[in-house]
């Protein structure tokens, strides 16, 4: 009786570790909108940024970008980050073409070409959209194993957080 038990116990886990990861990957799969307005997109964040007291992180990558897919599934799948994406952040992510000749270089000039660091690559920005920092996603990967850090990632958002940036956190 006692190993019917623990055959159903483990099939019933087996089963439910098969079937949380499937419909996830689905979900997240292509996180990347392909017909983005990317200036509109990019506005209305800075907007909701604004009202709500938080920064934008914005992801550039795109669907054809293994670890951009990483990174989003990661923001939520992670409580610690999704947490700390929803406190402070409006995340967004800003498709860059796997086309070149249909990327917006104007935009890497703006934000001072963070396409430099590869892909996916974080800009944070204030509510204002004024640029705060260009995080390289490089520096936010596991150094063991294949995919991103949470401690890692958790200490880039606090570090950027509208709390870490404002001056009148350190005063007395």
């Amino acid at each position: 009786m006692r190993s019917l038990s623990t055959a159903i116990i483990l099939m019933l886990l087996i089963a439910f570790l098969l079937s949380a990861p499937t419909s996830f990957s689905q979900v997240a799969s292509k996180p990347y909108n392909e017909n983005q307005d990317i200036r509109a997109d990019l506005n209305k964040a800075i907007e909701m940024a604004k009202k709500e007291n938080k920064h934008v992180l914005v992801q550039f990558g795109g669907n054809w970008c293994p670890w951009c897919i990483r990174f989003h599934q990661m923001a939520f799948g992670a409580k610690a980050i999704d947490s700390l994406l929803k406190a402070d952040y409006i995340y967004m992510l800003l498709l860059v073409s796997q086309d070149k000749k249909k990327r917006d270089y104007d935009l890497f000039r703006e934000f001072g070409y963070p396409n430099r660091f590869g892909y996916p690559v974080f800009v944070v920005l204030n509510g204002d959209g004024k640029q705060l920092h260009i995080q390289d996603s490089g520096i936010l990967e596991h150094c063991q194993a294949k995919g991103y850090d949470t401690t890692k990632v958790v200490t880039f958002l606090k570090m950027w957080s509208p709390m870490a940036v404002n001056p009148a956190t350190y005063q007395k």
